[in-house]
């Protein structure tokens, strides 16, 4: 795995945990959606970019009758716990204007908790890892980018041999550019 630093101070009460995320958009401005969630993401005072992986243009998994998405993974270190992230994922979502009206249907942005650490987490509203993260090229492809040793807890399986024991033959393709633009001085908001 590679070993991320990052210059977030510890809190005293909490520690700093590396995460992964999956970011994803076939709504609308796909590049801006990108842009805006990670946006929304690095303001929290608790939370810290440490790396992306490139962007990938995917075929939709699940609901096949939409556009195709954009898809990346996140670093992030934080001290928010997991039900913390849920709560903020949710609350960027709604603001970038996703309404869930369809099961794996169209979406301005989608924000998903892949890993939180080596924890495992199962409640009503979230599992971590991600419980279908093993499934899914469009996941494993950009997480491998970043983390291909990475042991996913609970599978016991590193990232990269989870790609290779993926049935999931969806198109995942390189797109441009390589990374998100997450500089919003230059965007309106």
């Amino acid at each position: 795995m590679e070993n991320f630093s990052c210059s977030m101070a510890k809190d005293a009460e909490r520690s700093v945990v590396t995460t992964y995320w999956s970011i994803g958009t076939n709504l609308g401005n796909r590049e801006q959606n990108l842009a805006l969630a990670l946006r929304c993401l690095v303001e929290n005072a608790n939370i810290e970019l440490c790396g992306q992986s490139a962007i990938y243009e995917t075929e939709p998994v699940g609901y096949t009758d939409q556009d195709a998405f954009l898809n990346a993974v996140l670093v992030l270190r934080t001290s928010l716990r997991p039900l913390e992230l849920l709560a903020l994922a949710q609350e960027i979502e709604a603001r970038l204007g996703r309404e869930r009206k369809v099961v794996w249907g169209p979406r301005p942005i989608d924000l998903d908790l892949l890993l939180y650490g080596d924890l495992q987490v199962r409640t009503d509203g979230l599992t971590v890892p991600h419980p279908r993260l093993h499934e899914r090229k469009f996941v494993l492809v950009p997480l491998a980018e970043l983390a291909e040793d990475q042991i996913v807890p609970g599978l016991e399986k590193a990232v990269k041999r989870l790609l290779e024991q993926c049935s999931d033959r969806a198109a995942v393709t390189r797109y441009r550019p390589v990374q998100i633009r997450w500089d919003w001085t230059k965007m309106e908001s």
